[in-house]
């Protein structure tokens, strides 16, 4: 194909070698920037007045039901939803008995965590498809917290004339069901004035390795924590670091006197639900909903518990007594908030960090939007309201939105269905499963596990792709196993914010070159075609330049031999470039008004220094100084320094202080400085830190680099790099 004879009109640089290259100084006489008006306080408080509009959009956003309601498409997808709810609702109910025992609380609040929840959500909650309630991960939390507040060795009873004790169950479980209520209510506080204080990115903070790494490592501890009602064995209940270990060790201890029974019956039960589930999942296609096994593992296991009498012949274990019936609201203890302060944090935190990702990733496939904030405040209000109803603290579960997801459930209305379902096995049925081994629980747990230890395989995905993102999730592992669930988390965040701040002090310096025929400009150590432009060197780096790299970037810029050999002898005043301010912008010094009563100097090779000799007149420069030649010293081959800031989102003041320090000290050896690429927030920065001065002005700002080397190629009569151009012979 013939082309006429044109410049690439779709890039910047097309023209600009004929055109007026203009800086930050004359871009702003030409086009100004405005800001806008901070408005009054007066105005803030008649915006903030209220009306009917402002009312309903706050009714609206509160409870984001009214708004998809009256929509609710009945006839597509209440069919749907109705089927869906059925299948969430078979499995909250063995999910809710098994992650009680997780949370070390009764089997019945972990039903009540199934119902109230998750009818409050959809009330309060954006996403269409979660399905919120008990979680492994939140109940093993919880778990700790009561084992380390309420341990068993609190409810020992002496048996009459023996020296003997026994465990009063009963008055430990009122205990736990208070601690664990007042607990989900400090939660819910958390959550709820994080959301109102539109805080819900605080969730950023907490990377995807992060998550992961941690809740691999809170499966492994909630496999450890099972180990005993796997075998049959007493083991003391552990809290605090290294808890896992030590309980583990133990059951290793106690393995000669496992319960027979036990580990039979809960290994038949692990292998039927793991095949069941491997060929529900073969045929999923030909299914209408998976098919419940836990649900009847339960039911069959129950059956043959009551008709066998497993507890009397074989010694199981048992749930016991499930009450029937809806228990009155409780208010909450106040005077354990105090002890669990942490660990509510933590539990808020990462709940809403599990429901929010599981949230997100449905919406995008759905094509609908969750707000972050709305959330929050929806997990607040399930965990606020449900601990006065004797729950425990809740969040999203994969495997139930899964299943709500592929079963046709597209609204909260399953979730509804599911809770009606869970309401009346409380009413009616609960009394059913009293004598459902503890065992079979611990095997729906255990299996339910298996999804997160695949999350093993992020190893090796991160070895190739990330090996920052491997450390982080390895720390975190280790942290959350070594220091338990809660310490473990504020570890791993702190080390994870740790790695933002080393990489930063790891950045990449280059001196860049100019690719041939285009207004491109790459490193000249890694591109062959990139040359640099003679007496003008680029610097860039790739990460911001602030207090904690200012330093590296100003022995950077020295190392690339973008400087000229330097004395520090030069200016005695400020012999560290890094963390001395510069007071020469705005005042012109006297002779002799520097800390040793002379002016800056120029040092030569053979070391004999050279006083410059200030001037009164207020010109560019506040210094009237001799020209190197004149001091018979080698001018560099070097006339502009340009330091690439496209890459910095911010400056602060230490930041300021090292460019002022390069700006004088290349003036002193003759050399220009420009800043190129600097955004428009930069500049504002650069304003408020009195960063520009008598020689320091805007006219040192480009836009880019390629306009900064316009400037000063022109200035030094050299040729403009000029962009490709393609005459009628070119054929393409």
């Amino acid at each position: 194909m013939v082309m006429e004879q044109s410049e690439l009109q779709h890039r910047p640089w097309a023209s600009q070698a004929d055109s007026k290259v203009l800086s930050e100084a004359e871009l702003e006489e030409i086009a100004p920037r405005t800001r806008a008006p901070q408005p009054s306080l007066c105005s803030r408080l008649r915006d903030a007045r209220c009306s009917c509009a402002v009312a309903k959009a706050l009714l609206f956003r509160f409870l984001p039901i009214l708004s998809w309601l009256p929509r609710y498409p009945v006839r597509d997808w209440l069919f749907g939803d109705i089927i869906s709810g059925f299948s969430v609702g078979i499995m909250h109910l063995p999910q809710g008995l098994a992650y009680a025992l997780l949370a070390g609380v009764p089997p019945v609040t972990g039903l009540y965590s199934s119902f109230y929840p998750v009818f409050l959500y959809f009330l309060f909650g954006t996403s269409r498809h979660i399905s919120v309630g008990p979680f492994a991960v939140i109940s093993i939390m919880i778990g700790s917290v009561t084992a380390s507040l309420m341990p068993n060795s609190n409810f020992l009873d002496p048996v009459n004339g023996t020296n003997e004790t026994v465990l009063n169950e009963t008055r430990r479980d009122s205990a736990r069901v208070e601690l664990v209520a007042t607990l989900t209510i400090l939660v819910g506080i958390f959550q709820i004035a994080l959301g109102l204080l539109q805080f819900g990115f605080v969730v950023t903070y907490l990377s995807d390795p992060l998550v992961r790494g941690y809740t691999t490592a809170a499966a492994i501890q909630v496999l450890a924590s099972q180990l005993k009602y796997v075998f049959g064995v007493e083991v003391a209940e552990q809290s605090g670091p290294l808890s896992m270990f030590t309980a583990f060790t133990e059951i290793c201890s106690k393995l000669p006197q496992t319960n027979v029974g036990t580990l039979v019956t809960s290994l038949i039960a692990m292998a039927t639900i793991v095949a069941v589930k491997m060929l529900s999942a073969k045929l999923s296609s030909k299914l209408p909903m998976p098919i419940p096994i836990e649900l009847i593992t339960i039911i069959v296991s129950t059956g043959i518990s009551y008709g066998a009498g497993l507890k009397a012949k074989f010694g199981i274990a048992v749930v016991g007594d499930i009450p029937s019936g809806m228990k009155p609201p409780v208010a909450p203890n106040p005077s354990y908030f105090g002890q669990m302060v942490g660990n509510a944090f933590a539990i808020a935190v990462v709940s809403y960090a599990i429901c929010i990702s599981l949230g997100k990733i449905f919406a995008l496939k759905h094509g609908y939007k969750v707000n972050s904030n709305q959330e929050l405040i929806a997990m607040g209000i399930c965990n606020f309201m449900g601990g006065f109803f004797q729950c425990f603290s809740i969040s999203g579960s994969m495997s139930r939105t899964l299943v709500q997801e592929s079963t046709g459930g597209n609204s909260q209305v399953a979730g509804v269905v599911a809770s009606i379902l869970i309401l009346v096995t409380i009413l009616k049925i609960g009394q059913l499963f009293q004598a459902l081994p503890k065992t079979i629980l611990a095997a729906i747990v255990i299996v339910n596990l298996m999804g997160m230890f695949r999350q093993f395989t992020d190893i090796c995905t991160l070895w190739q792709s990330n090996r920052i993102d491997l450390l982080i999730w390895l720390v975190t592992f280790v942290a959350t196993l070594l220091l338990n669930l809660d310490m473990g988390l504020g570890v791993s965040v702190a080390f994870a914010l740790l790695t933002v701040i080393f990489r930063t002090q790891l950045a990449h310096y280059s001196i860049l070159g100019h690719v041939s025929n285009t207004g491109i400009y790459r490193d000249v150590a890694e591109y062959n075609t990139a040359e640099e432009i003679p007496g003008v060197k680029i610097f860039r780096s790739s990460a911001t330049v602030y207090f904690a790299n200012a330093e590296l970037y100003s022995e950077a810029l020295k190392e690339k031999e973008a400087t000229p050999e330097l004395s520090e002898a030069s200016d005695p005043c400020s012999a560290d470039l890094g963390f001395v301010d510069v007071e020469m912008e705005t005042k012109t010094q006297e002779p002799g008004s520097d800390c040793n009563g002379s002016g800056p100097a120029v040092v030569d090779s053979n070391g004999s220094r050279t006083e410059l000799e200030p001037q009164a007149s207020g010109t560019q420069k506040t210094f009237n100084e001799p020209t190197l030649e004149s001091l018979g010293l080698k001018k560099p081959d070097l006339h502009s320094l340009i330091l690439d800031f496209t890459s910095v989102n911010f400056v602060d003041t230490v930041c300021i202080k090292i460019l002022k320090n390069i700006f004088r000290d290349f003036r002193e050896l003759e050399v220009d400085v420009f800043l190129a690429g600097c955004h428009v927030s930069i500049i504002d920065q650069l304003e408020k830190g009195n960063f520009f001065n008598q020689t320091i002005t805007k006219h040192h700002l480009f836009a880019s680099v390629h306009d900064a080397i316009a400037y000063v190629t022109r200035g030094q009569g050299q040729s403009m790099p000029r962009p490709v151009t393609l005459d009628s012979s070119t054929k393409l």
